[in-house]
């Protein structure tokens, strides 16, 4: 499990799975609908990592966070 400090209130550090990891790289080249919302999306949401948009089209869909983009931005994927 890898540990990314993040600043919070708790000063636990946050810690992401290799899947959380993998599903946050992936929404990073393509958002997620609502219906196709896996564990580790919704993990990724109780972490705010990721956040619900409504597209132009109507339709419900994950998108990553500020804070989200910070750790894609420790990884070196930003």
């Amino acid at each position: 499990m890898k540990a990314i400090e993040h600043d919070c209130t708790s000063g636990e550090p946050l810690r992401l799975s290799a899947h959380e990891i993998a599903t946050l790289l992936l929404l990073l080249h393509a958002p997620v609908d609502l219906i196709a919302a896996t564990p580790d999306v919704i993990s990724l949401r109780e972490s705010e990592l990721v956040h619900l948009v409504e597209s132009k089209q109507g339709q419900t869909m994950f998108a990553i966070t500020d804070k989200g983009n910070a750790v894609l931005r420790i990884l070196g994927a930003r």
